[in-house]
């Protein structure tokens, strides 16, 4: 029979990811979008990884199956680290009022400057408050002046790879699902199950 694990989201961007990563996995993989009466968690952890727990935890005890959380965002370094672990609602709004945030808060600021990274941290969880497995990723790059391209969601128009001169928002899904920081988190995610013997 094959195991179930459910995606602790309801982000179609995120969940795409996750599909596409572990596809050759011997599971079934659901997402919150299958169990709509799913409560909503409140982030209150201080770390990426702290909210990840929380959130693998609670997606595990609400489908009484294993469950796979990440927490992830954007570090700005001229910023002093910000959004961070409010990546997501860093304005209160939308993606798009987050990345408008972001650069009229950065405005003025030299290219050289303009350092981030995203951070992603991945949860395996199963009902019982039991962590299977963790792991964490992350990215480097810039911010840029203004929006660049439709492919991605949430930070990646203004995050700039410079090795493709290209935002993740314009790489397309082949590249970012190797080089982004969540992808990178799933690969070590999945070694780490395939350590463990989780996947047998």
């Amino acid at each position: 029979m094959t195991r179930e694990i459910v995606i602790a989201s309801r982000n179609r961007g995120k969940i795409a990811e996750i599909l596409q990563i572990f596809a050759d996995l011997p599971f079934k993989l659901r997402s919150l979008a299958d169990f709509p009466d799913a409560p909503e968690v409140e982030e209150t952890g201080s770390t990426f990884a702290e909210n990840a727990r929380l959130k693998a935890v609670a997606a595990a005890r609400h489908t009484d199956l294993w469950a796979l959380a990440d927490d992830s965002g954007l570090e700005v370094d001229a910023l002093g680290g910000k959004p961070g672990i409010h990546s997501a609602r860093y304005s209160g709004k939308s993606d798009e009022k987050n990345n408008e945030k972001v650069l009229r808060e950065i405005e003025g600021i030299p290219d050289e400057k303009r350092t981030a990274r995203f951070r992603a941290a991945m949860v395996l969880a199963a009902p019982g408050e039991k962590i299977l497995a963790e792991s964490d990723g992350s990215v480097e790059g810039l911010i840029t002046h203004e929006l660049r391209g439709t492919a991605g969601f949430g930070y990646d128009p203004l995050f700039l790879i410079p090795e493709f001169g290209q935002t993740m928002a314009e790489l397309g899904l082949e590249i970012k699902n190797r080089i982004s920081h969540r992808a990178v988190a799933l690969r070590r995610l999945r070694e780490r199950m395939i350590e463990l013997n989780l996947t047998a």
